[in-house]
């Protein structure tokens, strides 16, 4: 029987060295939140509901998670066992807080009731299917290991029940993600509640010779130390045990207790990965190695990043001895997994963590293309993330992972789409294969191409990932637009001719400007597509332009005629000096917004170029600059960038977005950098002129997280 022995005092005073005064502020307010609400509450243990989401949350600090998973563990089960609301959880914590306890309280509610291979598989799809944040999957395996460590209290039926789910669901979720910690806790806790005879056996042998065990493995690790020592290596070195299902697997693998010699496991860590290797070598040449035990998981990683050399040797008395040799990191990540690097951004390992959210994006990827596949939910996951994965290798030596069964042209997209575009062959392990063959663990794959060569369309019968698969339907998607856009400009040649109009009398660059402007598209060939596409006729593009000819025309007439200003009706925002209709660009260099001093440039064939009266970009030119002014009569908005520097790590960017929206300035694009440890953006905005960008700077500075607001340009 296991009792808590987590309390309230030694959960804080733990999380006073991980976390700051904020955060911590905030994991106590959760605390109260769910203490209130869980009040009253018994578990079958005895003990106060509160007990189980604390619990949860300690496990959750050993991976050292980021506070954000620490508050959604303790509230977790406050609706499900309690009497709050997502609402009130939203009004308390944040939408983001909300949407993992509602992905967990969802998750919670499922029924485990039937152990077949297909039961698991299907609750395994789901369990990860629901988890769009991967921080769900934390929480719950650090939900179900303190559930199981106190099964006890649960009827005998209940026990065996609880620990199939755990076993068929969750161990090989928390092996994907390389949560040994948990893993192996939660193997032998299943053990012991589905085959107590045997867990008891394992622990009656083990404790008969555990004394004599303790003393040879202390003998060996010293050892071990002194050849490290005396060649200057700096180390962490552990020794233990192994694991009781470890143990039962050998057992299950037809050995007998007497005949398992490599009970017995040291773990040094070092600083380097070329110290793993001197440290391996070194070991070897004083105790023996066993053949082929020797295992490089450093240079050819497992599924869930796991990295370290194995090797069992023949050590003090006989023994053999499995010894491990890793990095630090690599120790982080095989103990505790991905968690451990969750809020790893601030600390350079980007890597680490876009390792593990590959293995959930697949996920995000179909939800959002799903009307674009010919494949469901459901098999897509089975695919890429559930069934077994292959491990190939380019012949540089460049690892590759790909689902069982993916073939040569998966392997070419998952180098680059433009390799599996132009693919025409496949050499793998030096023999032509087909390009449907599948390939298999190890393989060495070389990809021919041809640049002139184009997907298939029968490649999408076999190709097994969805990258794959997207790609190739890409591909003949444009294909399509390029057929769209040449029948477009036919049928527009067409009408010209039967009106007798030469294509290029009316399609000059000035007109197909204004006839870009009029339809809002960014190319002519977005015009050829929508005739092509029978979006346009051709008459109404070519009636558009004779129009505007027309008005044009009448316009200039009226003002000679009339000798009114030219500036009263005209339609473009810069008025140069002494010069009607001509074309001018505002400068990308500066982009000057109305209200700023500006000039021109008359550039060589491409009109008049408009710069802010103090861009650098003509400060030492004096020829070919010509007097602008702007247009008053002519509202429109204008691109323009502005930099925010803040002193904030927690993407502040909702505070900034809500001024911009209050305001009404349209945000055309954000690009975040970081200073010193501090988010920053670069915004690129619309607008009016130059009163209504100095409102804005002026607005944003009143944020108390920012600490500078200036224009980009």
């Amino acid at each position: 029987m296991e009792k808590n022995t987590i309390t309230y005092e030694s959960f804080f005073n733990i999380i006073s060295n991980k976390f700051n005064e904020e955060e911590i502020k905030q994991i106590k307010r959760a605390y109260e939140f769910a203490e209130k609400h869980h009040l009253g509450k018994k578990r079958k243990t005895g003990d106060d509901y509160i007990t189980h989401p604390l619990n949860v949350a300690y496990i959750l600090l050993e991976l050292n998670v980021d506070y954000i998973t620490i508050i959604s563990a303790l509230i977790h089960e406050t609706v499900n066992n309690g009497d709050a609301t997502f609402e009130e959880i939203e009004e308390n914590f944040g939408k983001e807080i909300t949407n993992i306890v509602k992905i967990i309280s969802k998750i919670n509610k499922m029924n485990y009731n039937e152990d077949t291979e297909s039961n698991n598989l299907y609750f395994r799809k789901i369990v990860v299917g629901l988890a769009e944040d991967v921080r769900v999957l934390f929480i719950k395996l650090a939900d179900r290991l303190h559930n199981m460590r106190t099964v006890w209290a649960l009827t005998p039926e209940k026990q065996k029940q609880r620990a199939t789910e755990t076993m068929n669901v969750l161990i090989p979720i928390a092996h994907r993600l390389g949560i040994n910690a948990i893993k192996s806790e939660l193997e032998d806790l299943c053990l012991k509640y589905l085959k107590p005879e045997v867990y008891d056996s394992i622990i009656e042998k083990l404790d008969e010779s555990r004394e004599h065990m303790n003393k040879v493995l202390q003998e060996m690790q010293q050892n071990i130390c002194d050849i490290l020592l005396e060649n200057d290596i700096k180390f962490q070195i552990k020794s233990r045990v192994k694991s009781i299902h470890s143990i039962y697997n050998k057992l299950q693998n037809g050995k007998k207790f007497s005949d398992i010699y490599d009970i017995l496991a040291l773990r040094v860590i070092l600083d380097k990965v070329s110290d793993c290797y001197l440290a391996v070598g070194l070991i070897h040449a004083k105790y023996r190695p066993m053949p082929k035990r020797f295992k490089d998981y450093i240079s050819m990683p497992k599924e869930n990043m796991y990295q370290s050399l194995h090797t069992t040797v023949f050590g003090i008395d006989g023994y053999l001895f499995e010894i491990q040799l890793r990095t630090h990191e690599m120790n982080e990540i095989a103990e505790h997994g991905i968690a451990s690097h969750w809020s790893y951004k601030e600390h350079g390992s980007v890597k680490i963590q876009n390792m593990m959210e590959q293995k959930l994006e697949f996920f995000r990827n179909i939800i959002d293309s799903k009307e674009e596949m010919d494949h469901d939910i459901e098999e897509s996951i089975n695919q890429e993330l559930l069934k077994q994965q292959i491990y190939v290798f380019t012949p540089k030596g460049d690892i590759i992972e790909l689902p069982k069964g993916a073939t040569p042209i998966d392997f070419a997209y998952k180098i680059h789409s433009k390799v599996g575009d132009t693919t025409i062959g496949a050499i793998v392990n030096d023999k032509i294969v087909p390009l449907s063959e599948p390939l298999n663990d190890g393989d060495i794959v070389k990809i021919q191409t041809n640049k002139n060569s184009i997907p298939k369309n029968e490649w999408l019968k076999f190709v097994k990932t969805s990258q794959a698969k997207n790609k190739i339907k890409a591909y003949f998607s444009k294909q399509d637009r390029i057929i769209y856009e040449n029948k477009g400009k036919e049928l527009l040649e067409k009408e010209l001719r039967k009106r007798h109009i030469a294509f290029n009398d009316i399609f000059n660059q000035e007109n197909i400007n204004k006839l870009l402007a009029l339809t809002k598209v960014h190319e002519i060939e977005d015009i050829y597509f929508g005739i092509g596409s029978l979006r346009y006729t051709s008459a109404y593009i070519i009636n558009l332009i004779i129009e505007h000819e027309s008005s044009k025309e009448n316009l200039t007439n009226k003002l000679i005629n009339n000798h009114t200003d030219f500036n009263e009706d005209y339609n473009s925002d810069i008025i140069v000096e002494g010069i009607g209709d001509i074309k001018v660009n505002l400068a990308n260099c500066c982009k000057p917004i109305k209200g700023d001093d500006i000039i021109g440039y008359v550039t060589k064939g491409n009109g008049i170029s408009i710069h802010k009266s103090d861009c650098y970009n003509i400060n030492n030119i004096k020829d070919r600059i010509i007097d602008v002014y702007w247009n008053e009569s002519v509202l429109k908005e204008y691109l323009t960038d502005i930099i925010i520097e803040t002193t904030s790590n927690d993407n502040p960017l909702l505070e900034i977005v809500k001024v911009t929206s209050s305001l009404k300035i349209n945000v055309i694009n954000v690009k975040s950098f970081k200073t010193d440890g501090f988010d920053n953006y670069n915004l690129s905005i619309k607008v009016k002129n130059i009163q209504e960008l100095n409102n804005l700077i002026k607005e944003l500075n009143k944020i108390n997280f920012i600490k500078n607001v200036r224009r980009g340009n």
